[in-house]
């Protein structure tokens, strides 16, 4: 009889991993055929949520009947793994990095310091200056650091700047950016110091691109009112859009201000992979630091963001830190201490959910995934554009392609009847659980969203899609 719980022996664990394995490898077998929102009403949903509330009992359970709840939270949510999935900016997940994943917290290798863990501090290491290098562009000597997702990216992004440009006074230090970037731009703005009222929304182009003008217009009057302008961000690839703004012109207004230049890629960075995204991310390679989230366009589960820089030695200024604790803990040599380049020093090795599904499939399987959804995107364009009852404002950048109910007439009441379709709209879409759209608002005009990235979602559920779009478009009164 083992007499530590905590410690089961070899035919425990097999066995307790044969019960997970099987129910990971059954759901996802399944993803295809499940709904992509959650099926429970209200009230089931509301008992579900309070029953997991409850602490933990005294004496153990019983892992299968636990995994069966697990199974119950898990279908109470929208369906983000599966190829339905067209909300937002889905992350899918791949299969074999949830098994890196699994390897990596079993042998719980801490990631802070490289001197730890020096060989798997360099594979970290390598899957960085991969990203930053050859995804990029950025030169020999860059870097950066896995984080936990793009806002924690943007944030050290920002203290880098700040450092850099601003020093220990913060006094009218002033950022700007776009009413499209993320939402995580100006958080992190305000987390590193810099009043809200400094913050400066950069005006748009027609086609919902930064205006460089506009951009360099405002810095000028800041400089003269007594401001520091220190950082510009523009987006490659927003959110609500998926829309690139014109970066190699906003490199050069960076370096003619000199003011930090940062890129917000974290959904459209991977894209450069391919042909048409290494053409459309033109001048990402021009940026002091760049906002990566390998959980969206690379594929890998959720909580793995990057953040890379074209000079470590600048994120590691702002950043440097040490306790006496650590007096015992060296060098490692040419492999940076991720723990002094941001702000989390406790980590677990990230780069493994990364670096073995790149070295299993090889990076051309990413290439072809992403260019796959690119194609998608078109078709997706084009069989709305042709659909009478819906307007269809840009073509995409990338893979995401906004859409709303076109007016009957013109003018305020008939554009406000029109918005309240389209959210009629977007409930009969999602009513159908086989796909799920998400909605924003462009030029104050509500508007629906479809966005393909996941690796699972091919041409057979996009022509389901539009299938359905296409029916209820039809059946929606405008009023």
């Amino acid at each position: 009889m083992h007499h530590f719980p905590l410690e089961p022996g070899r035919a425990a664990m097999t066995e307790m991993g044969r019960l997970v394995l099987d129910r990971v490898v059954d759901r996802t077998d399944k993803l295809a055929a499940r709904p992509a929102t959650s099926p429970l009403s209200p009230q089931a949903e509301a008992e579900l949520v309070e029953s997991f509330l409850a602490p933990p009992p005294d004496r153990g359970g019983d892992l299968k009947a636990l995994l069966a709840r697990l199974d119950e939270a898990a279908d109470c949510a929208l369906e983000t793994a599966g190829p339905g999935h067209l909300a937002y900016i889905p992350g899918s997940g791949l299969y074999s990095a949830a098994l890196a994943e699994f390897y990596n917290r079993a042998v719980n290798r801490y990631g802070g310091l490289a001197s730890v863990a020096p060989a798997l501090a360099a594979l970290e290491e390598s899957v960085i200056r991969w990203m930053a290098r050859d995804v990029c562009g950025l030169a020999e000597g860059s870097g950066g650091l896995l984080t936990s997702g793009g806002s924690l990216a943007t944030f050290s992004a920002a203290v880098a700047a700040r450092h850099h440009r601003l020093g220990e006074d913060l006094t009218g230090g002033t950022v700007y950016t776009t009413v499209f970037a993320h939402h995580s731009v100006a958080k992190a703005a305000r987390l590193a110091g810099i009043r809200a009222a400094h913050i400066r929304t950069v005006p748009h182009t027609p086609d919902l691109r930064m205006d460089p003008g506009a951009a360099a217009a405002m810095i000028r009057a800041d400089r003269e009112a007594g401001l520091r302008p220190f950082l510009l961000v523009a987006t490659a690839g927003t959110t609500d859009t998926g829309t690139v703004d014109p970066l190699p012109q906003l490199a050069g207004l960076a370096r003619r201000e000199d003011v930090w230049f940062h890129i917000d890629a974290a959904y459209g960075g991977f894209f450069r992979l391919t042909a048409r995204g290494a053409e459309r991310l033109a001048g990402i390679e021009e940026a002091d630091s760049i906002t990566l989230d390998p959980h969206k366009t690379l594929f890998m589960p959720f909580g793995t963001g990057a953040l890379v820089v074209r000079d470590v030695a600048a994120l590691h200024a702002a950043h440097d830190g040490t306790g006496s604790y650590l007096q015992d803990m060296g060098p490692a040599g040419s492999v940076p201490d991720s723990g002094h380049l941001g702000p989390e020093l406790t980590h677990e090795i990230r780069g493994l959910r990364a670096w073995l599904p790149l070295h299993l499939h090889g990076v051309d399987a990413f290439r072809e995934a992403l260019d796959e959804k690119l194609d998608l995107a078109e078709h997706v364009h084009h069989a709305l554009s042709g659909v009478a009852e819906l307007e269809v404002p840009q073509r995409p950048d990338l893979s995401t392609v906004i859409f709303r109910v076109r007016p009957v007439a013109a003018g305020p009441a008939a554009t406000e009847l029109a918005d309240e379709a389209s959210r009629r709209l977007l409930e009969r879409i999602n009513g159908h659980q086989r796909i799920v759209l998400s909605s924003t608002v462009v030029d104050g005009r509500y508007t629906l969203r479809v966005c393909v990235v996941s690796h699972r979602t091919h041409h057979d559920r996009i022509t389901e899609a539009l299938k359905i779009i296409t029916a209820e478009a039809r059946n929606v009164p405008a009023a």
